[in-house]
């Protein structure tokens, strides 16, 4: 698993945060999808990696812009996840 986090400028609503996520939900397979106005960032967590150049791509088209990127791998947190 992969968390994605990207800056995203423009968002200045909830309802933008949700135009950014259904775009990404549409678009790719995505385990989950959080944006934030306040922050102006959006977090995916998806199984695989998901190329820059693509979601620069899919955001642009609701009118935001990406303004970073960074890839990291994800482990879930929480009471259970060290029990494997």
């Amino acid at each position: 698993m992969y968390e994605i986090i990207l800056g995203v400028e423009g968002m200045k609503c909830g309802m933008c945060e949700a135009h950014v996520n259904d775009a990404i939900r549409k678009n790719f397979k995505v385990k989950k999808v959080e944006s934030s106005h306040g922050k102006s960032q959006t977090v995916i967590i998806s199984e695989t990696e998901i190329a820059q150049d693509e979601l620069n791509s899919v955001i642009s088209e609701t009118g935001y812009k990406v303004t970073s990127f960074s890839v990291k791998p994800y482990e879930k947190k929480g009471f259970f996840s060290s029990r494997k």
